[in-house]
C-alpha cells in the first residue's frame, strides 16, 4: 500500500535574502526623509538675465528668492543644496539652465526607493520683475521693490520686506505676507491667508477655499467686502463705501478678520 505526501516547495535562500534586504531598505527610506539642509557643500552658479524680467521655473524644490543690491547688473546668483539617493532606479539628478529670461530648475528622482530634496537660493538684482512658477515646494521671497508674482501647485508662500505689487497663488498651502505693497492679490485652494500691511494699500484681494483669512491694515478708512461659507466675520477697521482703499476677504470655510495693525 502506498501513501502520497504533499510536495513542499522551498524558497531559495538567495531570493529570500534579497526580498528581506529590499524590505529593510524600504523601511529605512520611509523612516527618514532626505533634507537639503544636510548638504554641507552647496554649488554656486551665476546666470545672465536678459532684459528686465526673470521667470523662475522650478518643478520640485524649496525656493528662497532675494532682491539683492550687491549683484552685478544683469546677473542672477544661484546657490543649490541637494541630497538624494535612489536604491532601485536611475541615479538622482539636478539641473539648472537659463534660456532668455527663464531660469529652469529640475530635480529627477524616481525609482522603487527614491529619496531626494533640493533647495535653491536665488539672488536677483534690483530693478527686475520676477515671476515664480513652482510645481511642488515652498517659496520665500524678500526685499522686492518691483512686481513679484508667485504661483505654486503645492507649498506655502512667505513674502517679507517688499513694496512692489504682489500676486500669490497656491493650490495647497498657506500664504503669509508682511509687506508695504500698495496692491496685493493672494489666493489659495486650501490654507490660511495672513497679510500684514505696513502702508495703506489701494487694493487687497484675498481668497481661500478652506482656511482663515486675517488682514492687518494701517489706520485708514477702507471699502471692505467679506464672505465666508462657514465661519465668523470680524471687521474692526473704519469702513466707507466711497473709500479708494479696497479690501476683499473671502473664504469657503473659515474665519475672516480685518483689523487695524497693532
Amino acid at each position: 500500500m502506498s501513501s502520497s505526501r504533499p510536495r513542499r516547495t522551498a524558497v531559495p535562500v538567495r531570493a529570500a535574502a534579497v526580498a528581506g534586504a529590499v524590505a529593510v531598505l524600504l523601511a529605512g527610506a520611509t523612516a527618514c526623509g532626505a533634507s537639503a539642509e544636510d548638504d554641507s557643500d552647496p554649488e554656486h552658479r551665476t546666470f545672465p538675465v536678459a532684459g528686465g524680467t526673470l521667470t523662475v521655473d522650478s518643478d520640485d524644490s524649496t525656493l528662497e528668492i532675494i532682491a539683492a543690491d550687491s549683484n552685478a547688473a544683469g546677473k542672477v546668483e544661484v546657490t543649490r543644496w541637494f541630497q538624494g539617493s535612489v536604491v532601485v532606479g536611475s541615479d538622482p539628478k539636478v539641473t539648472w539652465s537659463m534660456t532668455g529670461d527663464r531660469l529652469k530648475l529640475r530635480v529627477k528622482c524616481s525609482g522603487m526607493v527614491a529619496n531626494c530634496a533640493a533647495k535653491h537660493r536665488i539672488e536677483v538684482p534690483r530693478g527686475i520683475t520676477v515671476k515664480v512658477e513652482e510645481g511642488d515646494g515652498s517659496v520665500r521671497a524678500r526685499g522686492f521693490e518691483d512686481p513679484l508674482e508667485i504661483s505654486t501647485g503645492d507649498g506655502s508662500v512667505d513674502v517679507t520686506d517688499s513694496t512692489g505689487p504682489l500676486t500669490v497663488r497656491t493650490g495647497d498651502g498657506s500664504i503669509h505676507a508682511d509687506v508695504t505693497s500698495r496692491e496685493i492679490r493672494a489666493q489659495t485652494g486650501d490654507g490660511s491667508v495672513d497679510l500684514a500691511l505696513g502702508a495703506v494699500p489701494d487694493l487687497v484681494d484675498s481668497r481661500t477655499g478652506d482656511g482663515s483669512v486675517t488682514i492687518a491694515l494701517p489706520a485708514a478708512t477702507y471699502r471692505v467686502t467679506t464672505q465666508t461659507g462657514d465661519g465668523s466675520v470680524n471687521v474692526s477697521v473704519p469702513r466707507a463705501e466711497s473709500s479708494a482703499h479696497v479690501v476683499n476677504a473671502r473664504t469657503g470655510d473659515g474665519k475672516v478678520t480685518v483689523r487695524t495693525a497693532n
